[in-house]
């Protein structure tokens, strides 16, 4: 494209004067102005180019302007750009039939919606109507969206000024690094912390609840990859107290782990565990056109065989996010782009984050597993105390200024590359991280 300098500033002054922001007071803002992108790659108006190893939002797992899901978008365009649901439409049934494929036999329908938060909307509405209960339990360290139940479910300081929504109660999963239960290894946290999830489940009443809402890997709330045993453990609880079980994907799904779907990279002695539902976004097509769902097993789906789901949106299944959809999982599939991202995970980030923590005090924790690392940073190694705000401004100042686009949260950089960035890339970010880490030095 070509680039007209004027635009940057032209770009801001529309933005100020009209655009409302999210999760933000308006006064003070000055958001960063992108123009264009491509692959891993992203540039202002005036030709400043960045790495975005931010993904957007951890979306863009197939990259920026991918080609064939830009063509996929353009092809259905010219044959029918928007249907209403009530409709069969071939590209619907074919994005369905490709997201089912890779979910596997478990996995019966999909409700499609607009995005992520709606997902979890309608997969809580799916768990009470098929128990007849109305508790939700998700954890605290979460992020579900910012809808009715959804934000509710979240764990947060977003949820606070937002509780209207009914039946939500909250738990602590493990995260060993920043223990809830005094745990000295993983298998003590996994075991500690499923005590707690059912010393919760029996307090609050077992016939009372309807569904455990959790991320199969939280992602917001700092990539805490559950430690062995919890999934299953948190599995047989549900079975247990006949409750629906929830793994929220919408981060984590497509590729963004190195598998389809976090819970396969996370499969023990070969065994995999599954939910009852799945809900997902983001990765599905990358966002290129809003597009989200629910996958549902066959005996929660075949419950409204014979009865309305109370539940629909105009825009569910819109053909041009499905196109979308079908154009980026064919491209992932033939490019190997989901290998991809379990090698770079494995070969390039895991390595090379930990040699960075192995040099920078300042690196308390590495975790991560595929393209969906994060740095815990910390102002004390000894006592994990988290770095401040002004640190964590200032290594993010520091990235933007040497070309990578960070994505910060809390006392944290998440490294979340898109799925098909290269080793060049990666050896030039791993570079820029060491730089912007040296620069800044020791802060607190």
């Amino acid at each position: 494209m070509t680039l007209d300098p004027a635009d940057q500033q032209l770009t801001l002054e529309l933005d100020r004067a009209d655009v409302f922001h999210s999760w933000s007071a308006q006064a003070t803002l000055k958001p960063m102005v992108i123009a264009g992108g491509l692959g891993s790659t992203v540039w202002d108006f005036e030709g400043n180019e960045y790495l975005d190893f931010s993904s957007q939002l951890v979306n863009t797992n197939i990259g920026h302007q991918h080609p064939a899901v830009v063509a996929a978008i353009k092809e259905q365009a010219d044959i029918l750009t928007t249907v209403a649901p009530a409709h069969a439409n071939l590209t619907r049934g074919k994005a369905a039939q490709r997201i089912l494929d890779r979910a596997g036999n478990s996995f019966d329908k999909v409700f499609f919606t607009n995005g992520g938060a709606d997902a979890n909307e309608n997969a809580i509405r799916m768990a009470r109507l098929y128990t007849g209960r109305d508790k939700v339990l998700s954890t605290y360290r979460s992020y579900h969206g910012n809808t009715g139940a959804a934000v509710v479910a979240t764990g947060d300081w977003r949820r606070v000024p937002n509780e209207y929504a009914r039946g939500h109660v909250h738990f602590f999963g493990p995260f060993a690094y920043r223990s809830e239960f005094w745990s000295t290894s993983p298998a003590e946290e996994s075991a500690r912390a499923l005590h707690h999830l059912e010393r919760v489940i029996v307090s609050e009443g077992a016939n009372s609840i309807a569904a455990l809402l959790i991320e199969t890997i939280p992602g917001t709330a700092g990539v805490l990859v559950p430690p062995p045993g919890y999934l299953a453990g948190v599995r047989a609880l549900a079975d247990k107290y006949g409750i629906v079980l929830i793994f929220d994907e919408v981060m984590a799904g497509f590729g963004r782990t190195g598998t389809w779907f976090a819970y396969q990279a996370l499969a023990e002695d070969g065994v995999t565990i599954e939910p009852d539902l799945i809900t997902f976004a983001k990765g599905v097509n990358s966002g290129y056109v809003p597009a989200g769902g629910v996958i549902i097993s066959p005996a929660i789906a075949e419950i409204f065989d014979d009865n309305v789901f109370p539940g629909g949106l105009t825009y569910s299944g819109h053909p041009l996010a499905m196109a979308a959809i079908v154009g980026a999982l064919d491209a992932m599939e033939s490019e190997g782009i989901v290998e991809n991202a379990a090698r770079v995970g494995r070969d390039l980030l895991a390595p090379g984050l930990a040699a960075l923590a192995a040099t920078y005090p300042i690196i308390g924790e590495v975790r991560g597993v595929g393209v969906f690392w994060a740095l815990d940073l910390v102002s004390d190694p000894e006592t994990r105390a988290p770095l401040s705000a002004a640190g964590v401004g200032a290594l993010k100042s520091a990235l933007l200024s040497r070309g990578l686009l960070p994505f910060t949260a809390d006392n944290r950089i998440h490294v979340v590359p898109p799925c098909v960035v290269t080793d060049d890339e990666v050896a030039r970010a791993l570079a820029l991280y060491d730089e912007a880490f040296a620069a800044v030095g020791d802060i607190d």
